[in-house]
């Protein structure tokens, strides 16, 4: 469990994604239904949190680690 802890001491619990250490900087949201693989990995949210905010977030996973014959992910 993880806990988001905002400017006025209100305390959000949820579950953590990524790395597993204490961090603290700009809290972004990213709204849209579809393109939060890519959202994961947008250099542009380098150094803040993102928080992913539709409900249904998850429902057609992410692609795969497999690499095509030019070097690009599957």
């Amino acid at each position: 469990m993880a806990a988001l802890v905002l400017e006025d001491g209100s305390v959000l619990r949820g579950q953590p994604f990524g790395a597993a250490v204490s961090t603290a900087g700009e809290v972004v949201f990213q709204t849209g239904m579809v393109g939060y693989p890519e959202a994961l990995t947008d250099p542009s949210y380098k150094a803040q949190i993102l928080v992913l905010t539709y409900p249904l977030i998850g429902n057609y996973g992410i692609p795969p680690d497999e690499m095509d014959e030019f070097g690009l992910c599957k």
